[in-house]
Formats: structure tokens, sequence, C-alpha cells
């Protein structure tokens, strides 16, 4: 029956690209598959009723005793945790293997709780935390507190707090497997056959393998890349950067920037690209890049690296296209993250993969080898923790509970924690008029009240997209402060398919940002593709600030 699943297939579907449409987030990549192209892994259409057989089938069917465990999951990150202790739940034998604990993943070093919480979300959060104070310090003499000594920040005390919660953090993840009645195995794992894996020397039969071993940050090949640092090594340097370039201009790159930034280190931020954010929404990035531009950072647009020279006195010379700039006591890469699938054996079992080395799945996460699953960024399809969540206890339901689940990953929220941060979900404007053609934009760009005393440059910018012939709300977009959490909130609507006369219906609670996403009446402007309104293009109308 297997083998009946796996019979070459037609060209993909709309439908498919419509479920895997690229979402506008740095971390947010589709699934790259190029819409000519055939695919020999994904299954046929089958029904709902045809797939349940199908798995129930395949968990019912092993010899007990047949194999030393039901899963096998190489990767103890939040995608690989969730799926085992999931499937250790549902009455599954589980295994996990992880490498030793490190604050710096390497070939041989990684640590239970995987890239978001030892060296991502989590330990990036709490830099963001600590580098906003000097912010509020600057806010608070607007009201009246005044301070004898200028404050001063202890970053090996910083380091020290941040590591000794990691090691909190990974405490509990294991005390979570082993709740969960999952053995946890140190070492690294390497896929030997379907149903084998090796850990450093000792195999492990298993019925099903599931891979969730992330990605890992990548330096460019330049010259004195050996000088570079990436972001795993950003957040855990033994002493704080003077003067830092940071080579990007994705969601990594404008994160440790403001952090550094608020930590007072003066930062240079190199971009190929006219705008940070790529990918995100157009009025989005220039207001990011507006407000950090403000807060002292320096942006150098359309340049590329070309060299990195060390020189006597210690300090670091970056050349680009456009010339060097000298002085630096650190420069970063923050250029993008590969799934960390080198030497893992796939190809020699016949696992498809895409030539970044992310490993093909189907809609349920299964792989070209039937018995190997794969979660998480290694898929490289929405590279965020809850998205890798979601798509762990998927394979749980599908594989063990005889529930054939698929992620859904429509209005999947996202923020980006920069200073000011972003929050989205939804379409871009530039992703809904190519949608759906007719659509109507409603932005706020505002001094909020706390800048009214500060005397702060602040602002908050706040926008909605909503479909012209449904009145659905399709987009979302804010950025200034808690826009994460104000966001997360609206993700509800969105995903609900809330109309804007359900918006405007919704008391607002004042005096907060948030109310401005419940009274926008007036489109900035309206955006029609024909002219079945008596207009076409783009039609203006007075902009709410």
């Amino acid at each position: 029956m297997a083998a009946s699943l796996y019979l070459r297939t037609p060209k993909l579907t709309p439908s498919f690209h419509t479920l895997f449409r690229p979402l506008s987030i740095s971390t947010t990549k589709s699934l790259n598959l190029p819409s000519t192209s055939t695919v020999d892994f994904f299954p046929p259409p089958l029904t709902h009723h045809h797939l349940h057989r199908f798995y129930a089938t395949r968990a019912q069917s092993t010899e007990k005793g047949k194999f030393d465990f039901d899963l096998f999951t190489i990767g103890a990150g939040s995608g690989g945790v969730r799926a085992s202790r999931f499937a250790a739940n549902m009455g599954a034998s589980v295994a996990v293997c992880e490498l030793p604990f490190a604050t710096i993943s390497s070939d041989t070093s990684g640590g239970v709780g995987g890239t978001c919480v030892l060296r991502g979300c989590v330990p990036k959060k709490l830099l963001v935390y600590a580098s906003k104070y000097a912010h509020e310090f600057e806010e608070s003499c607007g009201f009246g507190w005044n301070y004898v000594t200028q404050p001063k920040h202890d970053w090996s005390k910083l380091m020290a707090n941040k590591n000794a919660e990691l090691q909190r953090l990974t405490g509990i993840y294991k005390n979570i497997l082993s709740n969960a009645g999952v053995k946890l195995i140190e070492g690294r794992g390497k896929v030997v056959d379907p149903h084998m894996v090796d850990v450093d020397g000792k195999t492990y039969t298993t019925k099903n393998i599931l891979i969730s071993v992330g990605g890992r940050p990548f330096i460019p090949e330049i010259p004195g890349n050996e000088y570079a640092i990436d972001s795993d090594a950003a957040l855990d340097l033994p002493t704080q950067p003077k003067k830092i370039a940071i080579v990007g201009g994705g969601y990594i790159a404008v994160e440790f920037a403001g952090i550094f930034n608020g930590l007072k280190s003066e930062v240079h931020v190199f971009i190929r690209q006219k705008q940070v954010l790529r990918g995100f929404d157009e009025e989005i990035r220039d207001f990011v890049g507006e407000q950090m531009a403000l807060r002292g950072i320096k942006f150098h647009t359309e340049e590329s690296p070309q060299s990195i020279v060390k020189l006597p006195d210690g300090s670091l010379s970056l050349r680009t296209n456009k010339g060097t700039v000298d002085g630096f006591s650190h420069i970063m890469f923050a250029t993008g993250r590969r799934p960390n699938t080198k030497n893992l054996g796939l190809e020699g079992v016949g696992v498809d993969m895409f030539k970044n080395g992310a490993i093909k799945v189907d809609e349920y996460s299964r792989s070209s080898v039937p018995s190997i699953w794969a979660v998480g960024d290694v898929t490289d399809r929405i590279n965020l923790t809850p998205v890798a969540l979601m798509e762990g206890a998927a394979v749980a339901k599908t594989v063990f509970a005889n529930e054939p689940t698929k992620p859904d990953y429509r209005a999947v929220p996202s923020a980006v924690f920069s200073q000011p941060p972003t929050g989205q979900v939804g379409l871009t404007e530039e992703e809904a008029v190519k949608e759906y053609g007719d659509v109507d934009i409603y932005t706020s760009n505002f001094r909020p009240l706390k800048a009214t005393l500060s005397g702060l440059p602040d602002r908050v910018f706040m926008k909605l997209i909503v479909c012209a012939k449904t009145n659905k709300v399709i987009g979302l977009h804010m950025c200034g402060d808690d826009s994460p959490e104000i966001v997360q909130g609206f993700a509800i609507a969105l995903k609900a398919g809330l109309t804007k006369a359900d918006f405007d219906s919704i008391v607002g609670i004042h005096p907060t940002s948030a109310e401005e996403f419940v009274t926008m009446r007036t489109p900035a402007r309206k955006i029609r593709s024909s002219n079945s309104e008596g207009m076409t293009g783009e039609v203006k109308a007075a902009a709410r600030v």
C-alpha cells in the first residue's frame, strides 16, 4: 500500500501553492517549489477517509518487539520535543537524541530545547529587554525623573544571568521528556536505513523516524570571514561590542541592531537592498527603517560585503562594493540560516531534499521515504517556533492517533522584536493586490500618548488591508510599542474571517494604541484592478493620521 501512495504525480496544483503561500515575515519562507516542477514524492489527492484508513493500518501493523521504538526523533528542539511527547502520551515507545548542551551550536554541541530556547527567541528576547531600558531612561525624564549619575550596564552580569536561565530551561525540557516516558539519548544521530538510527556508534531500530534538527546560521565565503561572528556567537559574547557592523537586513539583523544600539554600542547595518525586512509590507519596511535611524543606527544601503581585514590594533575593517568602513570591534553576519541536514545520512536512504538542504515533505510532513518525517526549520516552510510545534503535534496525531492531520498555515501571525517592534498577520498590501485585485487600505500614523511627555520622536504605524469585494480583513500590520502582543489577539479575528464591519462594531479600549484597529473609518486609499466602480489603478482618500 505504501508504494502506491508514492507513484509519480502531476504538477502541483494551485491549491497547494495557496496553502504554502509565503507570509510577510523574514523567517517566512515558502517551500520554494517551482510552479512548473514535477515532484515525485507528493501523494495524489486522497479523501480523508482513505488517509485515515492508511495511517490506521500503518499504526497497527507492527509486530510487538520488531523495533526498539515506534518513533525515533533526531533533534530535541521545539518541534521534536512536541511530537515526541505527544506520541508518547498516545502510547508510542519514543526516543530522542540530541547533542550535549552549549550556548553556541556546532557539529558536536546543541542542547535539549533547540534553537529557540537556547540560541534564538528566548535569549534574544532577554537581550531585547535589557537594551530597552536605555530608551525608557530617556523617556522617564519627561515624566519628572532625574538621575544623579548615568546608569551603567554590566554586560558580564547579563550574560551570566542569561546563561543560568538557559540551563534552567534545558533542564525543564529534559523533565518534560522524562515525565512523558521518552528516552533521551545524548549524541549525534544519523539515519542508517529507513528504520535504523546510529547515535555515536550504537544503533537503534524504529518504526518511524522524525527529523527535527532545525537550521544553522551561515557566514558567506569572503576573504577574512574567520573574523566574523554569527547570531549564535552574538548572544554569548565575552564583552559588549564597542562598534559593530551587522551585515543583513532581515529580522535577525534588525533585532540585533536594536539590542546593541540600546546598550549604547555604535551600530552600522549593511544591506544589499534599499530597505530592511524584505518580504514584509512596504510601508512597514519604510517605517521600521526610519524609526531605527532616529534612534542612532547607521544604515549602509545597497552595499554587499567583499572582505574583512584585521588591523594591527585588533580592529576590523569591512570592505563593500561602495568602499571601506574601519574601526569595528565586531562584524556580525545575519545573512540567513540553512537547514542542518549535513551528515545526517538522508541522501543515502533516498530522502528527497532541496538544493539548500531542506527536506521535501508532503502536506502531512512526510518525506519521500514513508517511514521518515520532518518538521520545523529543517523543512524550510514557515520557520517559526509555534509553527514547528503545530507541525510536531500534527505528525503525532497522524501517525499514532489515527487522525491524519495537516498543519494549518492560514493566518500565521509573526513579530519582529526590533526597536520599535513589529507585528503582522495575513497578507501584505502587495500580496493582497496580487491575489484579490480590489483592496481598501486603512492606515494610522500617530504620536503615542507616552511620547507627548517624553519628548522623543517615537511614533506608531498601523495598517488594515481589506478585500473590497467581501469586506473581509485580510492583512493587519503594526509597528510600535507592544505590537507583538496586540497583533497576537487580532490574529484570532483574521483567522475567524471577520470583516471590516465586525472591526468597526467593536468598542475600543481607551487610551490605547490597539483601539486604532477598531476606529479607522476612512480608507487611506482604494486600489482597483478593474473599472467595476468606474475607476482604475489607485484611488487615494484622505489618510487618517
